[in-house]
């Protein structure tokens, strides 16, 4: 199975762009992945307008056979030995690709909503994106750390 992590904008800040690439380098060793930052959408104050055209190139970045995984602050909440069990039962029904897509600002329109086949929240409280890139990308390579066995998680 290979992952798929797709988002809106680049990472600006350095702190967090130097964890991402590091948790991401860590993750070559367990999985194959591709990072998809899609360009944001600027220029029009009106927010919908926004919305729509974001979402329309996170649709377009996602495959039809894709399990697609919206980071949402609405959904499901879990444990990190929970988002392991999570990632091995997709690998174990035939899954191809993950897809964890991270809107805008702005949010998601309804269409992405409907087409992710999940949604997970990373945390009650409210992150900043590049936070949640950040806590994305060290909670995967802590799924597969477990998954192999390696005492990078403590229980």
């Amino acid at each position: 199975m290979k992952l798929h992590l797709v988002w809106i904008g680049k990472t600006k800040e350095r702190h967090c762009g130097a964890l991402i690439d590091e948790y991401l380098k860590r993750l070559t060793r367990y999985v194959n992945y591709e990072v998809s930052e899609l360009k944001e959408s600027s220029g029009s104050p009106d927010e919908a307008r926004v919305i729509q055209m974001e979402s329309a190139k996170l649709l377009a970045a996602v495959e039809r056979d894709d399990f697609v995984i919206l980071l949402d602050e609405s959904g499901r909440e879990f444990t990190s030995v929970e988002f392991a069990t999570l990632i091995q039962e997709k690998q174990q029904q035939g899954i191809k690709r993950l897809a964890f897509v991270i809107g805008g600002f702005a949010g998601v329109s309804e269409e992405v909503k409907k087409r992710a086949q999940l949604k997970q929240s990373l945390s009650r409280m409210t992150l900043t994106h590049e936070f949640a890139r950040v806590l994305l990308t060290e909670q995967l390579y802590r799924s597969y750390t477990l998954l192999a066995g390696v005492p990078y998680h403590k229980f």
